[in-house]
């Protein structure tokens, strides 16, 4: 354990600051200062011997928290980077966007706040690409075995890495022009810089993973020559079709899918040229949706120089502290104030959205809104409560709906279940032999932390498949959901 006195002597968490808003809208790098060293190695130190951690239960990676705490404590920075690599793949990753339930499940959170787990991870890592920790693993022996990875997000990164170290030949097919996935476009640099995902991407490549940027499998490779090719596929392309608002006025300009509107902005900070980008720039902005792609797309519109940014919830606002019926282990929906909140806009909940306004043009030029009021549970909007906003740009930020379907329906024969997500055996492996599904296109929109630990149980999974037995780590299945109490 760490500091057996530790949590007693430090009662607070203590976080990095973050850079102030008036310099931070100046630029996309990522929000927060430096930490101090000191104030880690403190933090690291309450972590208390809880006789269970149940920090393990709430990763879904299973990572070995209470562990690398100790060693963080102790000064030893590189031993607690090899533990937490044991687990998991890309804490870099997770260390800056994982929303970290391993945190309301940590025991210290009964009667205190709860130890700062995300910030000592991506301490961690951080240090350990300073140091030059962080080393290729090379297979010792090639087992002569070929396989696709298809989706070059963090499910997929996961399993080809896995897969690669197992000794498979590993290929991981992307069809935008760059690897990523949604770390790549779907994540502002505010949030993640992209030179983290280039310095794991050199990492795989050095182990002897190949990457197929710009192809469009379906489309360029179809999915029948794709599983004639390789000896195993598996299938990592998210959840990516976009939950629409279908009301009066949504076929007017300036209304967009969340995730236009973030991918040009990331592929010109990539260095693309984006003609006919979609910008905030003088505009009043409307976000529907107050999830974490809606806070993105807040922050990235106040750096474009927006006019004013206003961001609506249907829903009721959730509490600040813990509510009765989510105790303790449980993951609480609470009320969020992300780095983008902070830097100006208007926030509304109970705000249903009815029909979009048109200008002489055929474009937006506002919203009409109402209160939500529930009826026999459903929400919809209540009558003699509507009002204007004018908007000139409006984002929706709604969530998604499940992966696409259409090509690998028919050229593949892949079933789907009931909320339009890939079906799979508890093996990870779908209706056609040889065909795994890992991340969000099995489970559904999720946390980045699900991604990488179904890319890593879906490789281990194909990896018996292929060789008869496996020594890859198998940490949760597609039935498992979190916490069980």
């Amino acid at each position: 354990m760490a500091d057996p006195k530790g949590f007693l002597k430090t009662t607070e968490r203590e976080l990095p600051k973050r850079r102030p808003v008036s310099v931070r809208l100046m630029d996309w790098k990522e929000v927060y200062e430096p930490g101090d060293p000191t104030e880690l190695q403190r933090q690291a130190g309450r972590c208390m011997d809880c006789g269970v951690p149940f920090c393990h239960q709430g990763c879904p990676l299973g990572n070995l928290i209470p562990e690398w705490n100790d060693l963080m404590w102790r000064g030893e920075g590189r031993l607690a980077s090899d533990r937490l690599l044991e687990t998991n793949n890309f804490p870099e990753f997770t260390g800056r966007l994982c929303p970290a339930p391993c945190e309301t499940s940590c025991v210290l959170g009964i009667n205190q706040p709860a130890v700062t787990i995300k910030q000592v991870e991506v301490s961690i890592i951080d240090q350990a690409w300073q140091n030059g920790w962080v080393q290729p693993h090379p297979p010792e022996r090639l087992t002569g075995k070929t396989i696709a990875v298809v989706g070059s997000g963090p499910a997929g990164l996961a399993a080809a890495q896995q897969l690669t170290r197992a000794g498979h030949t590993v290929a991981v097919y992307e069809r935008d022009d760059r690897i990523g996935g949604l770390l790549r476009y779907g994540i502002p640099d505010f949030k993640m810089e992209k030179k983290n995902i280039e310095l794991r991407l050199n990492q795989m490549m050095a182990e002897g993973t190949r990457f197929r940027a710009g192809v469009n499998i379906g489309v360029d490779i179809s999915w029948d020559e794709l599983r004639t090719r390789y000896d195993a596929v598996v299938v990592a392309t998210g959840a990516m079709v976009p939950r629409d608002l279908p009301i009066p006025g949504r076929e007017l300009s300036g209304v967009h899918f969340a995730m236009e509107y973030l991918v040009q902005q990331n592929k010109v900070g990539a260095g693309t040229v984006v003609e006919n980008q979609i910008t905030a720039q003088g505009k009043h902005v409307v976000v529907l949706g107050g999830g974490d792609t809606g806070a993105d797309c807040i922050g990235t519109a106040h750096r474009q120089g927006a006019a004013s940014v206003t961001n609506l919830a249907i829903g009721v606002q959730p509490p600040s502290e813990r509510p009765a019926h989510q105790p303790w282990p449980m993951t609480p929906t609470l009320f969020e104030v992300q780095s983008a909140h902070e830097e100006g806009g208007h926030r509304a909940y109970l705000a249903s959205t009815v029909e979009f306004l048109r200008n002489e043009y055929g474009e937006v030029r506002a919203i009409r809104v109402a209160e939500t009021e529930f009826l026999d549970g459903r929400r919809v909007p209540k009558a003699g409560t509507e009002k204007e906003i004018p908007a000139d740009l409006v984002l929706l930020a709604l969530g998604f709906t499940g992966p696409e379907q259409a090509e690998i329906s028919a050229q593949l024969g892949l079933d789907f279940d009931e909320r339009g997500n890939m079906q799979r055996a508890s093996d990870y492996q779908s209706s056609t032999p040889g065909v795994f599904v890992a991340g969000d296109a099995g489970r559904g929109q999720s946390l980045i932390v699900w991604a990488i630990a179904e890319g890593r149980a879906a490789a281990s999974a194909c990896d018996r498949y292929l060789e008869g037995t496996t020594q890859l780590p198998f940490p949760v299945r597609p039935t498992d959901r979190g916490i069980t109490l």
